[in-house]
C-alpha cells in the first residue's frame, strides 16, 4: 500500500482514488488563508476521459492523507483534462470562503480575534483555536471588501501596536488563528542532512531610516530617525497614524519600536529539502547552511510540498524571524541592564575578582543570594558588580561578571512598552498587593521603567509616568 491516500466524495458516497494518483502538490503562502491541493490523476477511458468521474460543477469534496495523517480537506474547484490522458484537479481548503465572501464591515473597540470570529460566523465558516490577540482596535471600517482583507488589516494593526504577528491556518476542515511565536517547530533543515538546494537574498529595498507618526489631521505626533544609517544609504521615510488609544507620552517609544523593525534588511531564503508535513507557511524552523554562515530561525512565507509515489519533497520561501531576534535581543538587554547598589540578586556561581578590571579570578564561589555593594563606573569594566553573600549558601565577596547575577526580590531598570487591555487593573504605590491602591489604569500603551517581584503577581512593573506599579501578568509586552 502506498503512502498516498486520496478520497473524493460525490454526493453521499466517498471513493478511494489513490490508485489513480500520479502526483500531488500541496501549497500555501503568507497572507492567504486558503491552502491548495493539486492532484494529477490517470484518466484514460477512451475519448470521454471519465475514469475518475469528477465533475467540478457539482462541488465534489476531497481529503488527502500522507502516511495515514490527514493533510488537506477541501472542495474541488477546478479540473483540467488533456490529451496526455490525465486529469488535474485543484482544490481549496475552508480558507477560500474568507477570500470569496465580500461585505461591508465596521468594527469599533474590537480585537482582531473578535473580528476573525465575527467574519467566520457571518459566512458560516467553521473554526476552532483562536488566539486572543489582546490589542483593542478603536475603529476599523472596511467597505465592499473580502472577509480575508478585513482580517488581515486587523492583524496588521495588531502587529504595529504590539509587535506580535498572527496568522490564519486550517486543519480538519476548520480555521484557526495562531500566534506566530507559538508556531516555532523543533525542526532543523541543514546542509549535508536534509537540505537539497538553497537560494539566499539580502535586500535593503524596503528599509526605512525614518518613521513619522501623524494624526488623522496630518499633525506630526512623533518621529524617529537613524542618522548613522542615513549617512550610508540616504533618507527613506515611512509614515503611520497610530491608534487613538495610544497615549501621547508613548508615541516616541512607538516610533522607535517601528523604526527598529523597519530599518533591518530583508533576508529571504528559498530552500528545497526532504519533506516534513508540518512545515507550512506561518511556522518557524531552524536553518543551518554552513557555506553561508547561516544558523538561525526563519519563518515560512510560502511552501510547496510535492508527493510522488513514496517520495515527499518541499520547497520553502523563508523570512528571517525578526520578532524572535527582537525577543532574544530584549532578553539580552534585560540581562545586561545596570542594577543599583543595594539590589538583592541571585548569584549563579562562577569566578570572582579582586577588581573590576582584573584578568585572573581569585576563586569560584557557589551560587546563592547576594547584595550589590558597588558598581564599576567604567562601562567597559570586565566584572562590573561587587557583591557580598547574604546567607551561608554562598561565600561570594568580590567583583563578578554581569551574566552571573539576576534580580532576586529587588528591582531592575528597564524600558519597554506594554499594551494594557484590562479596564479594572489596579495601580499600586509599590510592587505588591500589600501596597496601597492608587486607582485604576485605562487601557492603552504604557512604558515600564522598572521591574520587581512582589506579592500577588509573578512580576510588577513601574509606570514611566510615576503613577505607580501594575501587575505585568495583565500586560502584553510590545
Amino acid at each position: 500500500m502506498g503512502k498516498i491516500t486520496f478520497l473524493v466524495t460525490k454526493g453521499e458516497t466517498t471513493y478511494d482514488m489513490s490508485e489513480l494518483v500520479e502526483s500531488v502538490t500541496w501549497s500555501g503562502r503568507k497572507g492567504s488563508p486558503a491552502r491548495t491541493l493539486s492532484v494529477s490523476l490517470i484518466d484514460d477511458d477512451g475519448w470521454k476521459h471519465a475514469r475518475s468521474g469528477i465533475d467540478v460543477t457539482k462541488g465534489n469534496h476531497c481529503v488527502f492523507y500522507w502516511e495515514g495523517a490527514e493533510l488537506f480537506r477541501g472542495i474541488i474547484m477546478q479540473q483540467r483534462q488533456s490529451t496526455k490522458k490525465t486529469m488535474t484537479i485543484k482544490a481549496y481548503d475552508v480558507g477560500i470562503y474568507l477570500s470569496n465572501n465580500k461585505d461591508s464591515f465596521c468594527y469599533k473597540q474590537k480585537k482582531a480575534s473578535e473580528i476573525f470570529k465575527d467574519c467566520c460566523d457571518r459566512f458560516q465558516i467553521p473554526y476552532k483555536d483562536v488566539a486572543d490577540t489582546g490589542y483593542v482596535i478603536s475603529e476599523l471600517p472596511k467597505a465592499k471588501t473580502t472577509a480575508c482583507d478585513v482580517i488581515l488589516d486587523a492583524l496588521s494593526l495588531t502587529f504595529k501596536a504590539t509587535g506580535i504577528r498572527h496568522y490564519v491556518t486550517s486543519a480538519d476542515g476548520k480555521l484557526s488563528l495562531i500566534k506566530r511565536k507559538d508556531s516555532i517547530l523543533q525542526w532543523v533543515v541543514e546542509t549535508g542532512r536534509n537540505l537539497i538546494s538553497y537560494d539566499y537574498t539580502c535586500s535593503i529595498e524596503k528599509v526605512k531610516t525614518r518613521i513619522k507618526l501623524l494624526s488623522k489631521e496630518d499633525k506630526v505626533l512623533a518621529e524617529k530617525a537613524d542618522t548613522e544609517l542615513e549617512k550610508t544609504i540616504g533618507i527613506m521615510q515611512d509614515i503611520s497614524t497610530p491608534d487613538s488609544n495610544t497615549e501621547e507620552a508613548n508615541l516616541t517609544d512607538m516610533a522607535e519600536s517601528m523604526l527598529a523593525e523597519q530599518k533591518l534588511p530583508s533576508k529571504t531564503l528559498t530552500i528545497e529539502g526532504l519533506g516534513q508535513a508540518n512545515v507550512i507557511s506561518g511556522v518557524g524552523l531552524c536553518i543551518i547552511i554552513r557555506p553561508l554562515g547561516i544558523s538561525n530561525s526563519y519563518y515560512v512565507d510560502e511552501d510547496t510540498h510535492t508527493f510522488k509515489g513514496n517520495y515527499h519533497s518541499m520547497r520553502l520561501t523563508l523570512n528571517m524571524a525578526t520578532d524572535t531576534e527582537r525577543s532574544a535581543k530584549a532578553s539580552d538587554e534585560k540581562s545586561s541592564t545596570s542594577h543599583s547598589v543595594g539590589d538583592k540578586v541571585q548569584f549563579s556561581g562562577g569566578p570572582q575578582y579582586v577588581a573590576s578590571t582584573a584578568t585572573s579570578p581569585t576563586n569560584s564561589p557557589k551560587a546563592g543570594p547576594a547584595k550589590i555593594t558597588a558598581i564599576a563606573k567604567s562601562k567597559n569594566a570586565k566584572h562590573p558588580y561587587h557583591i557580598i553573600h547574604t546567607d551561608a549558601t554562598s561565600n561570594v565577596y568580590g567583583w563578578v561578571d554581569a551574566n552571573t547575577i539576576s534580580v532576586e526580590g529587588g528591582s531592575a531598570d528597564v524600558n519597554y512598552l506594554v499594551r494594557i487591555t484590562a479596564t479594572d487593573l489596579n495601580i499600586r504605590s509599590g510592587p505588591g498587593t500589600g501596597y496601597a491602591r492608587k486607582g485604576f489604569i485605562k487601557p492603552g500603551v504604557y512604558t515600564i521603567v522598572e521591574e520587581s517581584t512582589g506579592a500577588g503577581a509573578s512580576k510588577w512593573g513601574k509606570l514611566k509616568s510615576g503613577a505607580g506599579w501594575v501587575s505585568l501578568d495583565y500586560c502584553i509586552k510590545m
